[in-house]
């Protein structure tokens, strides 16, 4: 994963081929065996948002992973316009790698519009200062793992809130590490990017396992984000994540975003693999 903040934003400026063709770049040295969820998803994202103009912004996006990512090529990005409305304007994309489709995107841009405003309040948990570093967490189970997520996962801040009473909770505060420019559309892309980290957690946790429990075998399959309101992106977030179903070794994860100042930024949500194995086999 990108080392820093700034090698998260190159890796998020994609080619342009021809008219509604892409092509977006891989990282070099890193730990995972393909690619990971949220990079395809951002520039998915990235791809579409070329394609429309400035003044409209993704308000949702709606998508499936197919198959797992080639970290040895790049991926081609084929964005189809749906539609151009006069307030609305729809796309959908393919990623493409060695001739098959990997990832499917279909997202909903708006023009600006003043409307009716309501929303969830922010969970009252401890500021960011009150809560422990995720490596320092991980570290406490596995020093392993921990130096791993400090290879990888340099580019955010990202500090877990004690767990309450329900066990399919877990709240992080999180902040890119480094400064982000005041540029909306680079925001939702960054924001997609990590919106995929740990968000499959919360299935698990009511069993007693993690994403790298070695019993358990794990995989984002959908992954839906409503972009509600634009925030400042060089602060704090809050990611409040709940899972309210797991059956059929499938999980479902609802995630909500807000702001350090309480503002609902958006809403994500995903069903994973979380598929029993054999460790021996």
């Amino acid at each position: 994963m990108p080392a820093t903040l700034t090698e998260l934003i190159d890796l998020l400026d994609l080619e342009k081929l021809d008219e509604g063709l892409f092509r977006g770049r891989q990282l070099e040295n890193t730990g995972f065996i393909r690619v990971f969820g949220g990079q395809v998803a951002a520039q998915a994202l990235v791809a579409a948002q070329l394609t429309v103009p400035d003044e409209r912004h993704v308000h949702s996006l709606h998508s499936y992973f197919l198959l797992g990512g080639d970290l040895s090529i790049p991926i081609i990005y084929d964005v189809e316009n749906v539609r151009d409305g006069g307030s609305f304007t729809t796309r959908r994309v393919a990623a493409r790698q060695h001739g098959a489709i990997i990832y499917y995107l279909t997202a909903s841009f708006q023009k600006v519009e003043e409307g009716f405003d309501h929303q969830d309040d922010m969970p009252d948990v401890p500021p960011p200062d009150e809560c422990t570093p995720l490596p320092d967490v991980i570290r406490a189970v596995n020093p392993e793992a921990a130096d791993w997520w400090v290879k990888e996962w340099s580019a955010i801040d990202a500090r877990l809130v004690t767990r309450g009473d329900d066990p399919a909770t877990q709240r992080l505060w999180f902040r890119f590490a480094g400064t982000l420019p005041d540029d909306r559309r680079l925001r939702n892309a960054v924001l997609t990017y990590f919106s995929d980290l740990t968000l499959l957690g919360p299935t698990l946790l009511p069993h007693d396992r993690v994403v790298s429990s070695p019993d358990v075998q794990v995989a984002s399959l959908d992954h839906t984000i409503w972009f509600h309101r634009p925030a400042a992106a060089n602060q704090w977030f809050l990611y409040d994540q709940h899972s309210p179903s797991a059956s059929r070794a499938r999980g479902l994860a609802i995630g909500r975003v807000f702001s350090e100042d309480g503002l609902l930024v958006a809403t994500i949500a995903q069903e994973g693999l979380i598929r029993r194995v054999d460790p021996a086999r």
